[in-house]
């Protein structure tokens, strides 16, 4: 199953396969785009000053450099916090499993039966 990317997730790959230059189909290719997404972000990160346009290639402005700097560093943060919030989860339902009544039990005590 293919993992969901939000508009950070699309502008950070744009600009790493951008770097120093790259032609619009690679960057489609690389970053994973169709031509309809690839055209908008493409307007979207140019018109952020985060590419800039050399006749054929676009190229990473320092602006955009800045951007995947702070980009890199919060990707890196939030996968820690994933990962805890992964391993809380999986405590509380071991938790509310301890919680769960066994089969046997609730068939005597009655519970789970209409009225």
């Amino acid at each position: 199953m293919a993992k969901y990317r939000d508009r950070l997730n699309i502008i950070a790959d744009i600009l790493g396969v951008a770097g120093s230059g790259a032609k619009k189909t690679r960057i489609m290719y690389v970053a994973n785009l169709s031509y309809g997404l690839l055209e908008k972000y493409l307007d979207e990160t140019v018109g952020l000053g985060f590419l800039r346009f050399d006749g054929d290639r676009y190229a990473v402005t320092e602006k955009g450099q800045e951007f995947l700097e702070k980009y890199s560093a919060f990707s890196r943060r939030n996968s820690v916090v994933e990962k805890k919030f992964r391993s809380i989860s999986f405590e509380r339902e071991a938790l509310k499993r301890m919680c769960e009544l066994p089969r046997a039990v609730k068939a005597k005590t009655g519970n789970g039966r209409k009225r």
